[in-house]
Protein backbone atom coordinates (compact mmCIF):
# COMPACT_ATOMS: atom_id res chain seq x y z
CA UNK A 1 0.00 0.00 0.00
CA UNK A 2 1.14 3.41 -0.98
CA UNK A 3 -0.25 6.61 0.38
CA UNK A 4 1.09 10.35 -0.73
CA UNK A 5 0.78 13.97 1.29
CA UNK A 6 2.46 17.15 0.23
CA UNK A 7 2.94 20.40 1.58
CA UNK A 8 3.84 23.82 -0.09
CA UNK A 9 3.81 26.73 1.94
CA UNK A 10 5.87 30.31 2.21
CA UNK A 11 6.86 31.69 5.96
CA UNK A 12 8.79 35.23 6.65
CA UNK A 13 12.29 34.90 8.40
CA UNK A 14 12.81 37.77 11.17
CA UNK A 15 16.37 37.64 10.83
CA UNK A 16 19.16 39.08 7.76
CA UNK A 17 18.86 36.54 4.67
CA UNK A 18 22.26 34.60 4.88
CA UNK A 19 20.87 33.27 8.81
CA UNK A 20 17.42 32.46 6.45
CA UNK A 21 19.49 30.80 3.58
CA UNK A 22 21.61 29.01 7.32
CA UNK A 23 17.90 27.95 8.52
CA UNK A 24 16.46 26.10 5.46
CA UNK A 25 19.75 24.24 5.22
CA UNK A 26 19.50 22.95 8.84
CA UNK A 27 16.76 20.46 8.73
CA UNK A 28 17.15 19.47 12.84
CA UNK A 29 16.38 22.80 13.47
CA UNK A 30 14.15 23.79 10.94
CA UNK A 31 11.85 20.28 11.74
CA UNK A 32 12.82 19.51 15.27
CA UNK A 33 9.50 20.90 16.57
CA UNK A 34 7.34 18.93 14.17
CA UNK A 35 5.56 16.57 16.88
CA UNK A 36 5.32 13.46 14.56
CA UNK A 37 8.98 12.67 14.07
CA UNK A 38 10.82 10.94 17.08
CA UNK A 39 14.16 10.44 16.49
CA UNK A 40 15.48 13.34 14.06
CA UNK A 41 19.33 13.20 13.16
CA UNK A 42 20.47 15.49 10.54
CA UNK A 43 24.29 16.10 9.23
CA UNK A 44 25.66 17.87 6.37
CA UNK A 45 24.81 14.48 4.46
CA UNK A 46 21.36 13.10 5.56
CA UNK A 47 18.66 13.39 7.47
CA UNK A 48 17.25 10.08 9.34
CA UNK A 49 13.95 9.85 11.60
CA UNK A 50 10.81 8.07 11.73
CA UNK A 51 7.38 9.54 11.66
CA UNK A 52 4.76 7.84 14.17
CA UNK A 53 1.45 6.66 13.03
CA UNK A 54 -0.76 6.19 15.64
CA UNK A 55 -3.10 3.14 15.05
CA UNK A 56 -6.28 2.75 16.74
CA UNK A 57 -6.45 -0.58 19.16
CA UNK A 58 -2.35 -1.17 18.11
CA UNK A 59 -0.59 1.77 19.32
CA UNK A 60 2.31 3.92 17.45
CA UNK A 61 3.79 2.54 14.19
CA UNK A 62 7.15 3.91 13.89
CA UNK A 63 8.23 4.41 9.77
CA UNK A 64 11.75 5.01 9.59
CA UNK A 65 12.81 7.53 6.57
CA UNK A 66 16.43 8.52 4.84
CA UNK A 67 16.65 11.63 2.83
CA UNK A 68 20.12 12.32 1.57
CA UNK A 69 20.65 16.07 2.19
CA UNK A 70 21.87 18.49 -0.94
CA UNK A 71 23.20 21.95 -0.35
CA UNK A 72 21.83 24.31 -3.26
CA UNK A 73 22.87 28.22 -3.59
CA UNK A 74 19.64 29.20 -2.01
CA UNK A 75 18.91 26.69 0.28
CA UNK A 76 19.01 22.38 0.13
CA UNK A 77 16.81 19.59 -0.88
CA UNK A 78 16.54 16.36 0.48
CA UNK A 79 16.20 13.51 -1.61
CA UNK A 80 14.65 10.63 -0.21
CA UNK A 81 16.27 6.83 0.01
CA UNK A 82 14.83 3.13 -0.22
CA UNK A 83 14.51 1.42 3.01
CA UNK A 84 15.11 -2.42 2.14
CA UNK A 85 14.36 -5.00 5.37
CA UNK A 86 11.25 -2.66 6.55
CA UNK A 87 7.65 -3.70 6.53
CA UNK A 88 6.98 0.36 6.30
CA UNK A 89 8.76 3.18 5.84
CA UNK A 90 8.46 6.25 4.27
CA UNK A 91 10.02 8.82 1.97
CA UNK A 92 10.39 12.38 2.66
CA UNK A 93 11.60 14.51 0.17
CA UNK A 94 11.74 18.56 -0.02
CA UNK A 95 13.14 21.43 -1.14
CA UNK A 96 13.81 24.14 1.05
CA UNK A 97 15.12 28.02 -0.46
CA UNK A 98 15.18 31.32 0.96
CA UNK A 99 14.24 34.04 -1.13
CA UNK A 100 15.46 37.64 0.84
CA UNK A 101 13.94 36.80 4.15
CA UNK A 102 10.86 34.81 2.76
CA UNK A 103 10.93 30.99 2.98
CA UNK A 104 9.67 28.65 0.81
CA UNK A 105 9.35 24.92 1.52
CA UNK A 106 7.67 22.02 -0.27
CA UNK A 107 7.80 18.62 1.47
CA UNK A 108 6.29 15.19 -0.55
CA UNK A 109 5.43 12.03 1.63
CA UNK A 110 4.89 8.56 0.41
CA UNK A 111 4.34 5.88 2.84
CA UNK A 112 5.14 2.56 1.67
CA UNK A 113 2.98 -0.15 4.32
CA UNK A 114 3.19 -3.79 3.67
CA UNK A 115 0.03 -5.18 5.56
CA UNK A 116 -1.14 -8.92 6.17
CA UNK A 117 -2.96 -10.56 2.90
CA UNK A 118 -6.71 -9.02 3.16
CA UNK A 119 -8.10 -12.54 3.80
CA UNK A 120 -12.24 -12.19 4.30
CA UNK A 121 -13.73 -9.02 5.89
CA UNK A 122 -11.39 -9.21 9.25
CA UNK A 123 -8.05 -8.79 6.81
CA UNK A 124 -10.01 -5.96 4.78
CA UNK A 125 -11.33 -4.00 7.60
CA UNK A 126 -7.90 -4.09 8.88
CA UNK A 127 -5.77 -2.83 6.03
CA UNK A 128 -9.01 0.09 5.59
CA UNK A 129 -8.34 0.73 9.21
CA UNK A 130 -4.53 0.91 8.65
CA UNK A 131 -4.57 3.11 5.05
CA UNK A 132 -7.47 5.56 7.21
CA UNK A 133 -4.89 5.69 10.54
CA UNK A 134 -1.62 6.89 7.83
CA UNK A 135 -4.11 8.95 5.82
CA UNK A 136 -4.62 10.84 8.82
CA UNK A 137 -1.31 10.93 10.11
CA UNK A 138 0.44 11.76 6.72
CA UNK A 139 -1.99 14.56 6.28
CA UNK A 140 -1.79 15.76 9.56
CA UNK A 141 2.13 16.02 9.39
CA UNK A 142 1.78 18.22 6.13
CA UNK A 143 -0.84 20.54 7.73
CA UNK A 144 1.82 21.47 10.64
CA UNK A 145 4.35 21.69 8.82
CA UNK A 146 3.92 25.57 8.58
CA UNK A 147 3.39 25.93 12.14
CA UNK A 148 5.98 23.78 13.72
CA UNK A 149 8.85 25.50 11.36
CA UNK A 150 7.05 29.15 11.85
CA UNK A 151 8.01 27.98 15.93
CA UNK A 152 11.79 27.02 15.55
CA UNK A 153 12.47 30.65 13.86
CA UNK A 154 14.28 32.33 15.70
CA UNK A 155 12.57 35.33 17.45
CA UNK A 156 12.73 39.00 15.96
CA UNK A 157 15.76 40.71 15.51
CA UNK A 158 16.29 43.57 17.98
Amino acid sequence: MILDAEQIFTLPYPGLPADAVAFVRDPARALGRLRFLRDLRADQESVRGELVVPLPGLGDADLPFHSLLSVTPDGADLLPQSLSGERAWVEVAGQARAEGTDLHFAFQFRAHLATPDAQGWGGAAFEKMIRAAATRTLDRVARELPGSIQAALPGPPP
